[in-house]
């Protein structure tokens, strides 16, 4: 019985899980991410994105920075400002851990911070969003220890949902 109790639980489980929308895509800003959501409940989603960054005070090509975040974005508004689709501004807090290669030396990066953004998803599973995150961490490198990021260029991102 105490078998049959926990596969139920398991399955239950797995079908909320697969149930939810997800969605996949890029997102492009200061860098290029690949993006991945996935809705947990009612309108809320966790982003995942993976992605390289070139800092704005290296433009010359010495510095690249390449991260992984994650976020989980409340939703807290959803106007009708269409018939056709949905509006959805939402914030939420984040982590990131990342790397940065230098003039041939590297350093480890983490920090903690947010987004706010607004998305339209179209009648068909195409999502479009404009969205502004800020990072700021610490940075493993000896000349200078803390990490700022995105704080300038707000990001646009396509999705496909499914």
């Amino acid at each position: 019985m105490k078998r049959f109790i926990i596969l139920a639980v398991a399955l239950f489980t797995a079908a909320a899980v697969y149930a939810q929308p997800r969605a996949i895509g890029a997102r492009f800003g200061s860098g290029l991410e690949f993006s991945y959501q996935h809705f947990v409940r009612n309108a809320d989603f966790v982003e995942l994105d993976l992605g390289f960054e070139l800092p704005l005070n290296q433009i010359n090509g010495a510095a690249l920075d390449f991260s992984a975040t994650a976020i989980y974005d409340f939703v807290f508004a959803q106007p009708h400002w269409t018939s056709k689709g949905t509006w959805a501004w939402y914030a939420g807090p984040g982590a990131t851990i990342g790397g940065q290669v230098s003039d041939g030396e590297g350093s480890f990066l983490i920090g903690t911070g947010g987004n706010i953004g607004l998305s339209y998803t179209f009648w068909f599973p195409l999502e479009l969003s404009i969205d502004h995150r800020i990072m700021f961490g610490f940075n493993s490198r000896p000349d200078h220890h803390f990490y700022i990021g995105g704080y300038l260029i707000p990001n646009f991102s396509v999705r496909y949902r499914f």
